[in-house]
């Protein structure tokens, strides 16, 4: 780029974040991370020249934040999302009314493009709070900037995802592996293209106002991925199906343990399939070619196999 345009990212700190700030500073960009812990996103400075990659504190709560985080930003790209409340009412202030006051602040700023990434399965009709709270989001986003584009991914992997990750751990310590609503279809992408993804939707005219939904080459159901990652972790455990009423005990009693490991709200979106509408477009209409996961996540559970792997890869890429 002949000029060092300004690019402000609400959540850079985050899984997909850092993906797209290292991108963002390879195409020249001076990038604001905005998060709320600016002393935790210091790691991402080494992904730029000096002075390129600067974190600031913005919370979506506070309007005056979001303003001066976007003043003068030529690009913007919202990837705050939460998986569970710490208070009743989070999901919809910081998916539904955060996502309005970053629309609103772009907006006002003259900003030329903004990306905001909600998920499969927004829907103002849906049982779940946080499905409800990105529809919330999505249309507040349009309302007050309509050229903006919507990305919808499905179940995100990459080195630091917590479900790839979180499943292996689980079948080092447990005797057996629990399944909560095995036939629900899921359709994995890639960390690193939905990075890239972002970057097409920041050039391409034709992404304007367009929502896109991001999914991988494969659907799976619940239980087959569960049955990849113990054959690929070499953990011999059998399946358990847990009932319904049973998993919604069980999640009762989880979301009250601190970081709530697993909520009723979690449940209720386990229950509903996670693919790509084939009537909306998606990796491939923005130039990206969707990566198989058994090509990626070898790499880093390598290491819950027993005596660990020392080839299991954790960097981002």
């Amino acid at each position: 780029m002949a000029t060092r345009n300004v690019a402000t990212v609400f959540g850079g700190s985050g899984f997909i974040g850092r993906y797209v700030v290292k991108r963002l500073a390879g195409a020249g960009y001076v990038v604001r991370v905005a998060v709320q812990d600016p002393e935790g996103a210091l790691f991402l400075k080494p992904m730029g020249a000096v002075g390129q990659v600067v974190p600031l504190f913005a919370s979506l709560a506070n309007q005056a934040t979001v303003d001066r985080a976007v003043e003068g930003a030529e690009v913007v790209v919202n990837l705050v999302g939460i998986l569970a409340e710490r208070r009743p009412g989070d999901f919809q202030r910081v998916q539904g009314e955060g996502a309005a006051n970053v629309a609103r602040a772009s907006a006002a700023a003259g900003v030329v493009r903004l990306v905001h990434v909600s998920a499969i399965g927004a829907d103002a009709a849906s049982p779940s709070a946080y499905a409800r709270a990105k529809a919330f989001g999505e249309a507040a986003i349009h309302a007050a900037m309509p050229s903006a584009t919507i990305l919808r991914p499905s179940l995100v992997f990459g080195p630091e995802d917590q479900f790839f990750n979180r499943f292996a751990s689980m079948a080092q310590m447990l005797p057996f592996m629990p399944v909560i609503s095995g036939a629900t279809k899921f359709q994995p992408v890639y960390v690193v293209d939905v990075a890239e993804a972002v970057m097409a939707a920041l050039t391409r005219p034709d992404a304007r106002g367009t929502t896109y939904e991001l999914g991988g080459p494969q659907v799976l159901t619940f239980r087959e991925i569960l049955v990849w990652i113990l054959a690929e972790t070499r953990r011999d455990r059998r399946l358990v199906t847990i009932p319904p009423g049973l998993a919604r005990l069980q999640a009762s009693v989880m979301e009250r343990i601190p970081g709530k490991p697993f909520t009723r709200d979690q449940l209720v979106l386990l229950s509903r399939d996670n693919i790509a509408n084939p009537d909306l477009p998606g990796l491939v209409a923005l130039g990206v070619t969707p990566t198989p996961f058994e090509v990626i996540v070898p790499a880093y559970l390598g290491r819950y196999r027993r005596g660990g792997d020392r080839r299991a890869r954790y960097a981002a890429s």
